[in-house]
């Protein structure tokens, strides 16, 4: 009976999504503010010595977001670069191509965006573009899918052979908490910003969106450049866990300048500041 019970408490079901969720940790409790406040503060350490381990020696780092509309990407991405210093750590959300974009090669507006030595850059959603709205919503032929899908894997192997750190996340969510987020930010006027027409259509399209993520994965999933799935139901543990594993895969040490000693403030009772009326300010409502 105990090896039942067991075999029962650890069965995988299908929830409706891209990915298999075991029954215990779809009951974890929801990290309260604190905890998690507390965990991140730690995590958001170790990302300055990350940064200052990437700016010493000159790496080039390149992390893709990719995922279903509101699966928790954009929340991650702004926590990671948040502490981080913009001059070494930038995020990169292109638009919709241009007719000269679309003229080009494929690749060539992202190409232009990789880093240079010293540098991370933080891809909220990528050249797999091609490989999911633009296959599900027909923006592009099926000979330009097949072509994006031949020559990623050739494309990623050539930034990492010329030295870039390429880094690929993939957030899953159940259709059910992604339900629930769109109805969030259709009540709240500060995030409708981030629900589109596309996204709304993108609902009655689930299954054609899961279908083309598991072809993405079958060619673009290799050794070299691996997909790293994150459960991403629970934003704050997503998160957690999508930044913890950041860490893991770049080998660093702490360089964090020391802190710095401040001289006293110097006095200059020579100098005489104009009449505080001749400055315009604004006005103090709050």
């Amino acid at each position: 009976m105990a090896n039942q019970k067991e075999k029962k408490s650890t069965k995988v079901t299908k929830k409706n999504d891209d990915l298999y969720h075991d029954v215990e940790q779809e009951k974890q409790k929801k990290l309260d503010s604190e905890e998690y406040d507390k965990l991140l503060m730690n995590l958001e350490v170790e990302l300055v010595k990350l940064q200052e381990w990437v700016k010493a020696n000159k790496l080039k780092v390149v992390v893709v977001f990719e995922g279903r509309d509101a699966a928790g990407k954009g929340g991650v991405i702004k926590t990671i670069a948040g502490c981080l210093n913009p001059r070494i750590c930038r995020i990169v959300a292109l638009g919709i191509p241009t007719e000269k974009e679309k003229s080009q090669w494929y690749f060539q507006r992202y190409a232009s965006e990789l880093p240079a030595g010293g540098e991370i850059v933080l891809f909220d959603r990528s050249w797999y573009n091609r490989a999911g709205v633009e296959k599900v919503m027909g923006y592009c032929t099926n000979d330009e899918y097949e072509e994006f899908l031949r020559s990623c894997p050739e494309f990623e192997k050539m930034l990492i052979r010329s030295g870039t750190i390429l880094i690929k996340y993939w957030f899953s969510v159940s259709d059910h908490e992604q339900e629930k987020r769109f109805q969030d930010r259709i009540k709240d006027q500060t995030k409708r910003w981030k629900i589109s027409p596309m996204d709304i259509e993108s609902r009655d399209k689930w299954i054609e969106y899961s279908m083309a993520k598991d072809k993405m994965f079958s060619y673009t999933d290799t050794k070299q450049s691996p997909w790293y799935v994150v459960h991403a139901d629970d934003k704050k543990r997503a998160r957690l866990n999508c930044i913890d594993h950041l860490l893991s895969l770049i080998p660093y040490e702490d360089l964090t300048p020391r802190p710095l000693k401040l001289p006293p403030l110097k006095h200059d009772v020579a100098y005489v500041r104009p009449p505080v009326t001749e400055q315009t300010f604004v006005p103090e409502k709050y």
